[in-house]
């Protein structure tokens, strides 16, 4: 299926490992033209130039997404080469997760200002350069504790549950632009994340991933792909979804207990 994605311009936050990086691959592939950021020099090399050895025409910028000015400069580097931007994905974040007895004020701070308060603003910088194309698309990934919040999972289920009525609202304001506004919520998928607590671990990825899969009940009986993500999240950025705004949509192997 053609996505329509050549040439479009789509922005990443959180791009150069895991998750990010596996949707910087995948719009590569359709042909988009892709900034991504990151904090660590390493990755961003090596997402630079796995991206170029692709043939990709890629953005690499290092940026702290928790840090207006940093956010408006991996904006501005985007415009500057391409000059329209026509997709965005709020990926950055890292999992946080205690007892409502054990979370300090600093630690809610940081889990808000990081999973929240930076894909608010990144969306406020994209909009007028998706309006100005005439809409696009923008995906907010947030996880399947936004529905569903269980013990022990805090700050990360409140803000991913912020994430959920961002993205509904966001739609609303937004469509009149021709922008939509999706999510979408993970169950246990392989990402970044897991592979450096499978390394500190000093154990396999794969061993990490089956026990992940049987401690969790996945009905599907094993761990997402990053693959999958980025299909789900390049339909949702492609003009192919062009009727799907304000959904969020579980990628978890039937994990959740609500639709």
């Amino acid at each position: 299926m053609d996505l329509h994605l050549n040439d479009k311009v789509v922005l990443i936050t959180g791009g150069t490992d895991g998750l990010g990086a596996a949707l910087a691959d995948r719009l590569v592939e359709e042909g988009a033209k892709v900034a991504v950021c990151g904090r660590d020099a390493g990755r961003l090399a090596a997402a630079e130039q796995r991206l170029r050895d692709a043939g990709g025409d890629a953005v690499v910028v290092q940026a702290d997404v928790t840090r207006p000015a940093d956010l408006e400069r991996f904006v501005d580097a985007a415009v500057g080469r391409w000059g329209r931007v026509d997709g965005l994905v709020n990926n950055a974040g890292k999992s946080a997760a205690g007892r409502i007895d054990e979370v300090s004020d600093e630690e809610w701070i940081a889990d808000l200002n990081l999973k929240v308060l930076a894909a608010v603003r990144g969306t406020r910088l994209a909009v007028p350069h998706l309006a100005a194309v005439g809409g696009g698309s923008i995906v907010n990934v947030l996880n399947i504790g936004a529905k569903a919040p269980g013990a022990g999972s805090l700050p990360t289920t409140a803000s991913r549950a912020a994430g959920l009525a961002f993205t509904k609202a966001a739609s609303k304001d937004l469509g009149r632009h021709r922008i939509r506004v999706n999510a979408v919520l993970l169950g246990l998928v392989e990402s970044g994340q897991w592979r450096r607590r499978a390394d500190a671990a000093g154990q396999s990825e794969d061993e990490l991933y089956r026990q992940l899969a049987e401690n969790a009940d996945i009905p599907l009986g094993r761990v997402g792909r990053a693959g999958e993500f980025a299909d789900l999240a390049a339909y949702l950025l492609s003009g192919r979804s062009s009727y799907v705004t304000g959904s969020a949509v579980n990628l978890d192997g039937g994990t959740s207990p609500v639709l």
